[in-house]
């Protein structure tokens, strides 16, 4: 089937319409045009002597053939051409051009019908005026007659298929545009989707990184506050005075963790009204570890310098802790500063809870563009007291979370010795 490209997207016209009113306007035009036929093919069956009853038949089917011109626009201009000799089909053969010109049909199919339009025209008017000249004897010149039949065919021809060329070109550019706007209606729609499964996963982002620092902040205190009650159950009727001392030290660590909750949730509801993201990066969301969307977070926070004394209330706790530091360098970002320390705070955490008693050895190592950290703890001593510290097995998870998204390297797990390692590595720039 070939379309003319009127039809629309809708749809419930009979057979080959796409739109009732296309229908009716091919009917009405088939109706005309066999009425046309009709009266022109009674007229030369009459003239050459075949009666006009078969001329008015001849007319009608021909004329109904237009009827077809939206499914079969060759076969209408061909049977134009074929009935032209006998001066029929003038509507036929206009609208049968204009409707193959704006017809997907390929152009140089196009262009053969219209020059045989035309060439049939031109002759047959040069034969009707030539005879007309001749039955009435009027003086002409030579070229009156071949102009006139040249002007006859590019007025029957050229104006149907230039209309149809343009109506067609229209209609096309009309549908690229339509396709165009849906294209973009879909990709907004992608791009709707794809900015709510970010919006999705930095809020996912933001819950780990809020569930981290609650951990890290919560997790430490209350260890070193339970080992301190421990201790002191141990000692309150032997040793009033080591009682009281560690009773002290587990009010200032409640007091420290509560400080420190108070701040952190302060930086949260300060920065509530600020996007999770940073300036969202055009980059794919990639399968590495580091994410390199930039979660917003609080500038304050512990730093490499308070080092000293996360160490210092370890040891209060009755740990052995060895702390040495290594190179110089200071003045790093914050997000360096704090995540070096989390570490350190988390390793202790941890040793506290499955090293009781053990021997470690902190280090701090400040090199050239990066911080390196080493939390060593020895195997637990035979006889320790176990504090039965809760876990729950995220405080790696945690740590690795925050080296890697700094771009860093940590690597944890246990020593040939029986203890435990946990290292880190981070780039501080320059």
């Amino acid at each position: 089937m070939t379309t003319t490209g009127e039809e629309h997207r809708a749809a419930g016209g009979p057979w080959w319409w796409q739109r009732r009113r296309s229908a009716v306007l091919d009917v009405v035009l088939a109706g005309v045009s066999a009425l046309e036929c009709a009266v022109e093919g009674a007229v030369f069956t009459d003239r050459v002597g075949l009666g006009s009853a078969l001329g008015v038949l001849l007319g009608l089917v021909v004329g109904s053939v237009l009827v077809l011109r939206r499914r079969w626009p060759v076969a209408v201009v061909l049977v134009a051409l074929a009935v032209s000799p006998a001066e029929m089909g003038m509507v036929l053969g206009f609208v049968g051009l204009y409707t193959l010109a704006a017809s997907e049909v390929p152009r140089r199919i196009t262009a053969v019908l219209a020059s045989m339009s035309g060439l049939g025209s031109l002759l047959v008017s040069l034969v009707r005026m030539g005879q007309h000249v001749d039955e009435s004897g009027a003086a002409t010149t030579p070229w009156f007659t071949p102009s006139m039949a040249v002007l006859v065919a590019l007025g029957t021809t050229a104006p149907p298929v230039l209309l149809g060329l343009y109506v067609g070109a229209r209609r096309r550019l009309m549908e690229s545009l339509r396709e165009r706007a849906d294209s973009l209606e879909r990709e907004l729609q992608l791009l709707a989707e794809r900015a709510e499964e970010r919006a999705e996963w930095a809020r996912g982002e933001e819950r780990r990184r809020i569930a981290r620092e609650m951990h890290d902040v919560v997790a430490h205190r209350v260890s070193l506050m339970v080992v301190h009650s421990t201790a002191l159950q141990a000692v309150a009727l032997k040793d009033p005075e080591t009682a009281a001392k560690n009773a002290a030290l587990v009010g200032d660590m409640g007091r420290q963790a509560l400080t420190e909750l108070r701040e952190m949730l302060g930086v949260m509801r300060a920065s509530s009204g600020v996007p999770v993201a940073r300036a969202a990066e055009p980059e794919p969301v990639v399968a590495v570890p580091e994410p390199r969307a930039v979660l917003v977070e609080e500038e304050q926070g512990p730093s490499l310098a308070e080092l000293d004394e996360l160490v210092g209330q370890s040891r209060a706790a009755g740990m052995a802790v060895e702390f040495s530091v290594e190179g110089e360098g200071s003045g790093y970002g914050a997000r360096v500063e704090r995540t070096a320390y989390r570490v350190v705070q988390e390793a202790l955490t941890n040793a506290h809870k499955h090293a009781a008693g053990a021997a470690t050895r902190v280090r701090l190592a400040r090199r050239a563009g990066e911080v390196a950290m080493q939390v060593e703890n020895g195997p637990p001593p035979e006889g320790g007291v176990d504090a039965k510290l809760p876990s729950g097995g995220n405080g790696l998870v945690g740590m690795r979370e925050r080296v890697l998204a700094l771009g860093g390297v940590f690597v944890a797990g246990p020593t040939d010795a029986g203890g435990f390692r946990v290292s880190a590595v981070l780039p501080v720039g320059e």
